[in-house]
């Protein structure tokens, strides 16, 4: 029979996923089609024909820190990922920040995600149910409790899971998108000037652009919360995360274009839950609508069971390392999955749910959350750009590669996402603010709390690319009984 601290010992299931894996969870991570059809109003609300443009010019310091999870992976396997490089590098309090701003961003995400889950399952049955923000909770509830108990099933099923749900996804979006490039009947011909800076109000136009653009990606870096489960992760990890960006900036931009094209922004204003749907009808009239609902129905459910992968690996290694408490790190024996973790994320979402009906329409409620997980992944991911550059610094000048790739890429990501989080704070509503700040607030009490009970997590060893990219040359078998050993006596990952 196994005790207790067997169970909080135990790792998660280690080579479960392949890069064809890790790659699709990349892709389903952004939730192409969730995140046009609840984004696509706001973006255009906030910027409105320059919504390409801001997809655009945010996909660029994206890839930075892109890159930056695909260098600092090669050096640190952990399912914290930012959590764990940041605090190796610059401190641990900040590391701790960016582990917070996950969690707390993922877990907002799922009352942001699961009731356009609930709106668009009412909508293949009758349109005038999906704008019934109480019918909307009860159903998106229920395929929250579908997909947490996938998750908990472990790595094989989620990914099975997901294979299915995405792959229909994206056969649908590249139909549409070749649909939606022939279309005839435009509202107003394309502009080569929606890919630049014309359309912006300003400066701080273009800040709260890029900050709802940022929502638009967020999600790829869950291929690093998976590290530990990943086969040959130090290269497969960072290289799904890139891949994946690339992906969904093409469905990103040939959607956003064609709403631009084909769509009034009278229907975009009426239609800011599901602008997808309208496009769909307009498109393909009839039978196009329904299709379109189903792509992001998918979607949606898809990126809720990614999300909860991050927010729960990223628990399960903030358990693990004691600076939460330590029953998050423990793993069922069985499924090889972060079981109360699972848990405590399940409750605390279903709490909200129920809370979201006294915030108003789906509509608000979007609005108000992407804006708030906004300034929340802009935390994060600034921080592990500056992250790569302090883990690399002794390697940068060593080749034209590592200075751009390592350093200088990642870097220009981190300052442009610490750029947008102040600038666009003026612009953002007093509840998006509140949500966003507060939320990071938060973590300074779970913070403080076990700083002062001692966690070895606040006695970090530094994370030195030089270091580790030399350890490299030590055969397998040797340094796997040293990760072995050192995960035991520490309770945290080291470099190998």
């Amino acid at each position: 029979m196994h005790s207790v601290s067997d169970n909080r010992d135990r790792g998660l299931q280690a080579n479960a996923l392949g890069m064809f894996d890790t790659v699709v969870m990349a892709v389903a991570g952004s939730a192409p089609a969730y995140s046009l059809a609840a984004t696509t109003a706001v973006l255009v609300g906030a910027v409105g024909l320059a919504s390409p443009a801001a997809l655009l010019w945010c996909a660029i310091p994206m890839l930075g820190i892109a890159l930056a999870y695909n260098y600092l992976g090669r050096i640190d396997v952990n399912a914290g990922a930012s959590y764990s490089w940041v605090g190796r590098t610059l401190h641990p309090f900040l590391g701790f920040i960016s582990g917070w701003a996950l969690v707390v961003s993922a877990t907002i995400f799922m009352v942001a995600g699961s009731l356009p889950a609930g709106s668009m399952t009412l909508s293949l049955f009758d349109e005038g149910l999906a704008e019934n923000t109480a019918l909307a909770t009860v159903v998106g509830a229920a395929w929250f409790l579908v997909m947490l108990f996938v998750v908990l099933g472990g790595a094989r099923l989620t990914v099975r899971a997901q294979l299915i749900m995405s792959g229909v996804e994206l056969v649908i979006l590249a139909v549409f998108a070749v649909g939606a490039l022939l279309h005839s009947d435009q509202a107003r011909p394309f502009d080569w000037s929606w890919l630049g800076f014309s359309h912006f109000d300003g400066v701080s136009g273009f800040a709260s652009g890029a900050l709802v653009a940022a929502f638009y990606y967020w999600g790829w870096d869950v291929t690093s919360n998976l590290s530990e489960e990943t086969r040959n992760s130090r290269r497969t990890t960072g290289l799904a995360g890139l891949i994946g960006v690339g992906v969904v900036f093409l469905l990103f931009e040939v959607f956003t274009i064609a709403v631009n094209i084909i769509l009034t922004s009278k229907q975009i204003e009426e239609n800011d839950a599901n602008v997808l749907a309208v496009l769909g009808e307009e498109v393909m009239p009839g039978w196009g609508g329904k299709l379109l609902i189903l792509a992001v129905m998918l979607s949606t459910i898809a990126t809720l069971e990614t999300t909860l992968i991050q927010v729960t690996r990223s628990l399960f290694a903030m358990g693990r390392d004691r600076t939460m408490p330590n029953a998050l790190g423990r793993v069922h024996r069985r499924w090889n999955t972060p079981y109360i973790a699972i848990g405590v994320v399940g409750a605390v979402a279903l709490m909200m749910f129920v809370a979201s009906n006294s915030l108003g329409t789906i509509g608000e409620i979007l609005s108000d959350a992407i804006s708030a997980i906004g300034l929340q992944i802009a935390v994060y991911y600034g921080l592990t750009g500056v992250a790569v550059v302090v883990a690399y610094r002794k390697m940068l000048l060593k080749s034209p590669a590592n200075f751009l790739f390592g350093g200088l890429w990642p870097l220009l990501g981190a300052v442009f996402m610490f750029w947008i989080f102040f600038e666009s704070l003026g612009d953002l509503s007093t509840a998006s603010i509140v949500i966003g700040l507060g939320g990071l607030a938060a973590g300074l009490i779970p913070m403080l709390w076990y700083w002062k009970q001692g966690s070895g997590y606040y006695r970090p060893a530094k994370l030195d690319a030089t270091r580790a990219i030399e350890a490299d040359y030590v055969p397998d078998v040797y340094a796997d009984a040293v990760t072995d050993q050192s995960r035991a006596h520490e309770g945290m990952s080291t470099d190998f």
